[in-house]
């Protein structure tokens, strides 16, 4: 294989985040459905905001947390996400890159605003997402990077990326040009009702394009269409090469042909807030896969970094996670081939 700059690069959804503490009556004041990710247009985004209690407004975005979460780690990390010329954007643009992680994408300087994500947060800890996709859906082909994939080792693409039509073929341009390059693909499901829009095309993905997939629990058993995660594990099973599986306080499963690892969860104080485990959790893992550590060594680490994110409001990392995962695992070698 040749050299690599990076041992991951993220190719996402570039979100700003808009914090909000919530209760259940405001969930059904706005009629959504709690505990998911629900795209709302520019109308729908302005009344919202109008309806919210004080919001902390951070960068965010599934696959840039990520990307972040790596950097954190003391990892190489690359993020092609759109975002407009606006003030958001540079708030974004300002935020990832100060988090370590390279950020190239050429902003827009016509068309939507840059994307937001309302985070209503409830006192079970539970996340409620509305999104409003603004510049992301004017992400191209021409913006996938071809120089930074096929110096990846691992391209990682969010399920969200999916939906708007442009995206998605720089979404497929990505994983085609990481795979010319004999790298790796890796894919996040991101939301059941994600998977719902485009089991099809996921299922082709997950046999025939995608080397490592992350899912949490109800996404698997969206994909296989499963009322059991048995069912949805004998499913995944010899059609992912290699399937990480998030199950909350059970922890994490990771599947192969050839065997089943079964990860408990990293110990937590309090659980604060969701928003970003699953992100934090597909850093650790890609983290220890590309520094060559094995399958369950990378569950644990990712294990360790969703633990940090959940300690807090946010899906940033406060605590340094290169720390955390040198406490409880001892450090990792961070070479690049």
């Amino acid at each position: 294989m040749a050299d690599s700059r990076f041992h991951v690069a993220g190719i996402g959804n570039a979100i700003v985040d808009v914090l909000v503490h919530a209760d259940d009556a405001l969930l059904a004041r706005l009629e959504v459905s709690k505990g998911v990710m629900t795209l709302i247009d520019a109308d729908q985004a302005e009344r919202i905001y109008g309806l919210l209690p004080p919001a902390i407004e951070c960068s965010g975005g599934s696959a840039a947390n990520t990307m972040v979460g790596i950097a954190g780690l003391g990892g190489k990390a690359a993020y092609i996400g759109k975002v407009k010329d606006d003030q958001l954007g540079q708030v974004f643009g300002h935020d990832i890159r100060k988090g370590g992680v390279v950020f190239d994408t050429r902003a827009a300087t016509d068309g939507p605003s840059t994307a937001r994500c309302f985070v209503l947060v409830t006192p079970d800890a539970q996340r409620t997402m509305l999104t409003y996709l603004g510049a992301c859906i004017e992400l191209t082909p021409d913006d996938v990077d071809a120089d930074i994939i096929a110096n990846s080792e691992i391209t990682y693409l969010e399920g969200y990326l999916y939906d708007p039509p442009l995206a998605k073929r720089a979404f497929l341009k990505a994983a085609d040009a990481a795979h010319q390059a004999g790298r790796l693909v890796s894919l996040s499901l991101s939301d059941p009702f994600c998977v719902d829009r485009h089991r099809t095309a996921f299922l082709d993905l997950v046999a025939n394009h995608v080397d490592i997939l992350f899912a949490n629990e109800a996404e698997l058993c969206a994909l296989y269409q499963a009322e059991a995660f048995d069912e949805a594990v004998r499913a995944v099973r010899g059609n992912a090469k290699v399937a990480a599986i998030t199950r909350g306080i059970k922890g994490s499963v990771v599947i192969t042909e050839d065997d089943v690892h079964v990860i408990a969860a990293d110990t937590v104080a309090q659980v604060i807030d969701t928003t970003g485990a699953g992100d934090l959790y597909a850093a650790g893992f890609l983290t220890g896969f590309a520094t060559g550590r094995d399958l369950a060594t990378c569950a644990v680490l990712g294990g360790i970094a969703a633990g940090e994110i959940i300690s807090h409001f946010g899906a940033r990392p406060e605590r340094s996670l290169a720390d955390l995962v040198n406490e409880k695992v001892g450090p990792s070698p961070m070479h690049l081939s």
